[in-house]
């Protein structure tokens, strides 16, 4: 059974839509950003919501009318409404050191966590924590451990890692808390491109074994 859709006020300016799935998230998300609706300025997606904020001026019961219609019309049709471009290809270096305890958590061994991990079709579904910092969902359960019982003060940039159910690359060096299965060279966030991020909500991703290229 799923959850109505809410969309409450947020400030003078803004909308928080609450939604019943990841799924519906990453789709509201895309099309707004495809086609926003009238007075729209930006949109935010995080776990569950999707953060709407307008133009100065704006109606917001206009906003919210539209947003309404929007989001009705996408939980009747039951899909994400995202674009399949090609995944991005993340080459990992399965050398984390806490493969071995998520491999034992996961009662897996080494290799069936990698397969696992590389057998995958990730999503990114909202950006946090730090600045191209994605949070990526699977959706196997069999991937979901939860975040160390100590954080580390240092986690290098480019850990591959699990946590709470998503997968994620740190960006930059930085405290944290997840599990590290693996390290990759591919720069999630670059100031000279543009987006600066490499992902982006909706996009998504594939991990390959540096061993097998």
């Amino acid at each position: 059974m799923t959850t109505p859709t809410r969309i409450l006020p947020a400030g003078d300016r803004a909308l928080l839509v609450e939604l019943d799935s990841e799924p519906l998230v990453v789709s509201l998300t895309e099309r707004l950003r495809r086609t926003p609706v009238p007075g729209m300025e930006d949109v935010l997606p995080a776990a569950r919501t999707v953060l709407v904020t307008a133009t100065p001026r704006t109606d917001l019961d206009e906003v919210r009318r539209a947003l309404r219609t929007l989001t009705v019309d996408l939980e009747a049709h039951d899909h994400t409404g995202v674009p399949e471009s090609e995944p991005v290809t993340i080459p990992v270096r399965y050398d984390g050191a806490d493969l071995a305890d998520v491999a034992d958590l996961l009662r897996m061994s080494r290799e069936d966590v990698i397969a696992a991990h590389t057998a995958a079709t990730w999503r990114c579904v909202f950006i946090g924590f730090a600045p191209g910092f994605a949070y990526l969902s699977c959706g196997d359960d069999r991937l979901t451990v939860p975040r160390r019982a100590q954080s580390r003060t240092v986690v290098p940039a480019g850990s591959v890692a699990l946590a709470g159910g998503y997968g994620a690359v740190y960006p930059r060096s930085s405290p944290g808390g997840w599990q590290i299965i693996g390290t990759t060279d591919s720069p999630m966030w670059n100031l000279d491109a543009q987006p600066p991020a490499l992902l982006q909500p909706g996009r998504r991703v594939r991990f390959v074994d540096e061993e097998t290229l």
